[in-house]
């Protein structure tokens, strides 16, 4: 017995045990998080954002503090998730708003204010019904929505 307990405190009897893991099985990648949709909306504002404020350069000023904001939900969504933001670019709808021309500056603010009332509503929902933990993030994200909106006015 001590000669066993021996071999394996030096490796000697590790060899021959891999791969028998009674464990080692195929295990399906956990379920989505609750939150993973929130990040993937964040991200897609964001994008909506900056897209808007590359076609109508005299919006940028007031859309990219909004963008910058946005990425940093996404963020901090991700890292409650423990999962990394995906790497490059803002993924989402690459125009300023469904049709809107660039030099029609009213109708991009209305379809990113319709944006992001629709945003805040998503987060205050989610909100109030997330577990304790996530609730004040979620509260902080459909907070900063809602100044978003008035931001677009």
């Amino acid at each position: 017995m001590l000669r066993a307990g021996a071999l394996v405190a030096l490796g000697g009897a590790t060899a021959p045990l891999t791969g028998c893991d009674p464990f080692d099985r195929d295990d399906e990648p956990p379920p989505p998080d609750a939150l993973e949709p929130l990040a993937a909306e964040a991200l897609a504002l964001e994008a909506r954002h900056r897209a808007a404020a590359a076609t109508a350069p005299a919006l940028a000023a007031r859309l990219t503090p909004i963008a910058d904001a946005h990425r940093a939900h996404a963020d901090e969504l991700r890292r409650v998730i423990g999962r990394p933001a995906p790497s490059g670019p803002s993924t989402g709808p690459t125009g300023p708003a469904s049709g809107a021309p660039a030099d029609a500056p009213d109708a991009v603010l209305a379809e990113l204010r319709r944006a992001e009332q629709q945003g805040h509503a998503n987060a205050a929902k989610a909100g109030a019904t997330a577990p304790a933990d996530r609730a004040a993030l979620l509260g902080s994200i459909a907070a900063a929505r809602a100044t978003h909106v008035e931001a677009l006015a």
